[in-house]
């Protein structure tokens, strides 16, 4: 093996106008590559070293449909179990039609529509069912009261009518809470975490975890005259078409002090997810035997779950995505051709807001994290790239 692309592509995209990125590689259960480049903080010109913590958005998603599998596994559910046997105030669902009109849900939310993105829900987290919980909970958005307010509202599609990306892993979560009788962080860091040494991993953070994080920004399209300004005054990064801004270590995602995010919660080291991931490219086992998923479910995970219609419909068309479907909530390889890519079909994963990347081929034993922390992480042009470097080191 060779990771001399990766090591290059890492520093063109630092070149370019990512501030800074960091990456972990496992193969045949081992680590065999780690790399970093750029800043953790542009401003302060304090390169990237390997600890610093990310907000890694969606690819919390991998670990909340994880968490939900194990409870499969242990007989506590079917995929096409209805919902509202585990969340009652799902029971009665509405949807809004295209025209406005509210009309009564054609069948229930089922399981398996959370894990694929399809059981009519959204991303739109300024609706009016975050206000109502908000006010239910005098503020600190306690996860299960969230989802409940979320039953509320009317849905955006009939229930597995089509694929759509949203707050249904989210729903997930309080799912695994209405099961497990654990609040959501504390199943995930009892049955993950821990068991992987995943020790840097929160959903919650305090001024001493915001301590460790890379400096979180986002890309501004702006004219090359104004950046050159900009950045030259604020010491930011200046790129082509535009800068780098900070924007702070928040998580927009996280609604409050007793929201555990299971679409976008996870706070952690680069070096630590790499241990998920290369524990689910070996059959649910860790690199020292501990065990979270069973080697068929894996499978069952990485099977792509949509139909010809879901996936040719307006929402599945990410540039990204190309020649993937989407399995039990992670893309997942079905046509190399038509995606242009050079890795094995099957490989899975997922993206986050910020740059993170979970890339998963248990096929080959490989289980890469890599992660920049820039909102708007220009997806369509490194993830795809991304992959095919990784390939090719091997």
């Amino acid at each position: 093996m060779d990771f001399s692309n990766l090591k290059h592509f890492m520093d063109r995209l630092t070149a370019w106008r990512i501030p800074g990125n960091s990456v972990v590689v496992y193969k045949d259960n081992k680590q065999v590559f780690s790399y970093q480049s750029g800043y953790a903080s542009v401003e302060e010109k304090i390169p990237m070293r390997g600890g610093e913590l990310f907000n890694i958005y969606s690819c919390s998603k991998p670990c909340t449909v994880t968490a939900a599998l194990q409870l499969y596994e242990k007989g506590f559910f079917l995929l096409d179990d209805p919902l509202y046997e585990y969340i009652p105030a799902f029971r009665n669902m509405t949807v809004r039609t295209e025209n406005g009109e509210i009309v009564n849900a054609e069948r229930p939310i089922t399981m398996r529509q959370l894990f694929t993105m399809t059981a009519g829900f959204s991303y739109d987290t300024n609706a009016p069912w975050r206000a109502v919980a908000e006010t239910r909970t005098g503020g600190k958005m306690d996860t299960m009261e969230v989802i409940k307010a979320l039953a509320e509202e009317p849905l955006y599609f009939q229930p597995g009518e089509q694929w759509n990306y949203s707050l249904c892993h989210d729903v997930l979560a309080a799912a695994v809470e209405a099961i497990s009788g654990q609040k959501f962080r504390d199943y995930v860091k009892e049955h993950i975490f821990d068991p992987l040494g995943m020790t840097t991993a929160c959903y919650h953070t305090d001024e001493t975890i915001r301590a460790r994080m890379a400096q979180q920004y986002r890309f501004e399209d702006i004219s090359a005259s104004s950046a050159d300004a900009v950045a030259q005054q604020a010491g930011l990064m200046r790129s082509d078409n535009g800068m780098v801004v900070n924007v702070g270590k928040g998580n927009y995602l996280i609604f409050g002090e007793e929201y555990d995010s299971g679409g976008a919660g996870i706070t952690i080291s680069v070096k630590d997810y790499a241990k998920f991931a290369n524990a689910l490219a070996n059959g649910g086992v860790g690199a020292t035997g501990e065990k979270i998923l069973s080697a068929r479910t894996v499978e069952l995970l990485r099977t792509n779950q949509l139909n010809a219609a879901q996936i040719n419909i307006r929402n599945f068309n990410w540039g990204q995505l190309c020649g993937y479907g989407y399995g039990l909530g992670v893309r997942t390889m079905v046509d190399r051709a038509k995606s242009g890519f050079n890795g094995s079909v099957s490989e899975f994963g997922w993206g986050g807001a910020a740059g993170a990347t979970i890339l998963v081929d248990p096929d080959l034993r490989l289980g890469v994290f890599y992660a920049h922390h820039m909102l708007n992480p220009q997806e369509t042009y490194y993830q795809p790239r991304l992959r095919n470097v990784i390939y090719s080191c091997l």
